[in-house]
């Protein structure tokens, strides 16, 4: 996916969730409720996650220097990490905590009216947040399921701004529900358990995206589905007759690649090097994210 892709995708969630945290702020403030509170929290928490993705993304385009010789790509990785950890305190754990206090000493709510308004808004522009992500994904997502996408993109800030969106509709929906029993009923446990359940979500989804993370923090090969483009896309090369090893590694958005081949050419020193040259051209025109390239002829694994 381009960086254009992914950033489009930030600003989008990030435009969504300043105006949705102004809203739901000042409903909670209007009506009392724990769990307006909670939502409200969660998108001030989301805003700042997004203002760390957009960091990452500017410090990854950094040149590379003499000790980073690969560049600065992989540090978007540690800034999603950081927002996983920052979903799972700040928007989760403090949403419980909040349910847990109210639960023990439950307060009604006022102008649940408000509330319920403002959570019907927050709903329609948390979508639009999330079908701009989604079409984002479509575009790299080669018929993939979002789970398998998911679980096997190497694209951090758009696996956060998935993981984040549905987070945010699912707890709002949540809220929403809470907001609406504790109306109906009076009841004000209600609201109180909604927090409780919002925190809940958010720490899932923060325990997924850290467990996504790490395997990119840690040095993960690229997407499978790109990895197996390049090797469909050197097998059918005249010059190659055999791939014996291939190896990736994805950089942020860029993906490092060696390549050990056994070469039709074996005779003529020049010709082998004009057939490797004209191989290497011919795939960094097909996969521009390929920006370190190293490729050996060898006749044996």
């Amino acid at each position: 996916m381009s960086a254009d892709g992914s950033l489009r995708a930030v600003l989008y969630a990030l435009a969504a969730n300043f105006g949705i945290f102004l809203a739901k702020a000042l409903a909670a403030g209007m009506t009392g409720s724990s769990s307006m509170l909670a939502e409200a929290i969660h998108s001030f928490a989301d805003c700042g996650n997004q203002g760390l993705l957009l960091r990452g993304m500017r410090e990854a385009r950094r040149a590379p220097t003499r000790e980073h010789p690969l560049g600065h790509g992989m540090v978007v990785y540690f800034w999603a990490f950081l927002v996983a950890v920052l979903l799972f305190t700040v928007g989760g754990a403090f949403s419980i905590y909040e349910g847990a206090h109210k639960l023990s000493d439950p307060q009604p709510v006022s102008r649940p009216g408000v509330a319920i308004a403002v959570l019907i808004i927050a709903v329609v522009l948390e979508s639009f947040s999330l079908a701009g992500c989604l079409r984002e994904i479509r575009k790299v997502a080669h018929g993939r399921s979002l789970w398998r996408f998911f679980r096997q993109s190497r694209n951090s800030e758009l696996i956060v701004i998935l993981g984040e969106d549905v987070a945010a509709l699912a707890g709002l929906i949540v809220a929403l529900g809470a907001v609406s029993l504790t109306l109906l009923t009076g009841n004000a446990l209600f609201d109180a358990a909604g927090s409780i359940l919002v925190g809940m979500i958010l720490i899932l989804v923060a325990v997924l995206l850290a467990i996504e993370i790490k395997g990119l923090i840690t040095g993960q090969s690229a997407d499978p589905e790109v990895e197996q483009q390049i090797r469909r896309f050197l097998g059918d090369r005249a010059e190659i007759a055999q791939i014996l090893h291939l190896v990736t590694l994805q950089l942020g958005d860029e993906i490092l690649l060696a390549v050990k081949a056994r070469m039709r050419e074996s005779q003529d020193a020049q010709r082998l090097i004009d057939d490797i040259n004209r191989t290497e051209a011919d795939l960094r025109a097909a996969f521009p994210q390929v920006e370190w390239l190293f490729f050996e002829p060898d006749d044996r694994p």
